[in-house]
């Protein structure tokens, strides 16, 4: 019973440093447009990653990202030390990439520990190909469809503000960009929370408490919901500047076509059930605004960097997390 108090407790950390490492992700761009200060971004990023807990249960219906997660290793080779070694695995990780400033994606993180030390336990026949590999297949898919509604969106609003004086729209846009940027936290919340509710309903089904995920108690799941907003309050401040700085300009105009962009992504997703990064998603779509005007306007050495960086989350955090339950099972822990 005490592991499964210790999981559900490291789930909520992770899903509190998610949120302040993916602060950014939400902020970056309101903030760099000087829209909002910082402390208002963050105020305002975190009440909306609070309401998806709302929109998720109300709205939508279902958590079907959680499912997906659950679903990535098959029931039978579930175990807590797995769980508990993918958790802190994870965790490392995200610390370590706050450290430097690496906007790598904590969703990824989080399911290559699982998968890893589920992997190290019981081989690859405890993990569901199909499903790990649609998860892992996003880490390229979802830079590109923000890239590409980032486009589309970008082409389109200019089209309808072709006639329009030029310092009448940057205001409507400024005011427009609180819209945009609450949305794609709104998408924040309903996407990253839901990969630590999956986890954690995993454990709790793993211990006869649930007998599946969808019967995870709503206390649990606002807890979740609560502490990625808690987390977001708090900030990331050093990936800010990578954000909203390092990989093209942006102005109030880009920066409500690249949230929009990133939230329909989020969205879509949603709709989809599949896990994504929120970091990807909002830099493929702040790179598809930069190239609206020139190619040259991305840094593309600094998207090469973060590139390399999102390839190798999966296996990194998958081999901390072997490394993790080879301690555990020194340990003793079962």
């Amino acid at each position: 019973m005490w592991i499964l108090v210790l999981v559900v407790v490291l789930a909520l950390v992770f899903d509190f440093i998610n949120g302040f490492h993916d602060a950014a992700n939400s902020i970056a761009t309101v903030v760099s447009t000087r829209v909002l200060t910082p402390f208002q971004a963050v105020l305002w990023a975190s009440s909306f990653n609070f309401i998806a807990f709302f929109v998720s249960k109300y709205i939508i219906g279902e958590f079907g990202i959680a499912k997906t997660v659950s679903e990535s290793v098959f029931k039978e080779f579930v175990t807590l030390p797995v769980i508990l070694s993918g958790l802190i695995a994870s965790i490392i990780w995200n610390l370590f990439t706050w450290k430097f400033g690496i906007p790598s994606s904590s969703s990824h993180a989080l399911i290559g520990g699982f998968v890893g030390a589920s992997i190290y336990r019981f081989g690859f026949r405890s993990i569901h190909i199909s499903v790990v590999a649609k998860i892992a297949s996003f880490i390229i898919l979802a830079p590109f469809i923000g890239m590409l509604m980032s486009f589309v969106t970008t082409i389109g609003i200019l089209w309808i503000f072709r006639s329009k004086n030029v310092k009448k729209t940057n205001s409507f846009f400024r005011k427009l960009q609180l819209l945009s940027s609450g949305l794609f936290s709104l998408g924040h919340g309903l996407n990253d929370s839901q990969k630590v509710l999956g986890i954690i309903a995993t454990a709790m089904v793993v211990s006869g408490e649930i007998s599946s995920v969808q019967f995870v108690p709503d206390w649990m799941s606002l807890l979740c919901f609560s502490a990625i907003g808690f987390g977001t309050m708090l900030g990331g401040w050093r990936i800010v500047k990578t954000m909203g700085v390092k990989i093209t300009k942006i102005t109030a105009f880009e920066g409500v076509c690249a949230e929009t962009a990133g939230a329909l992504t989020l969205f879509l997703t949603e709709i989809l059930k599949i896990p994504v990064s929120t970091t990807h998603t909002i830099i493929g779509s702040i790179m598809g605004t930069g190239v609206i005007k020139r190619l040259s306007a991305v840094r593309w050495g600094i998207t090469i960097s973060l590139f390399w960086a999102w390839m190798i989350t999966i296996p990194l955090s998958a081999l901390l997390a072997c490394l993790v339950l080879v301690l555990i099972q020194f340990l003793g822990i079962k």
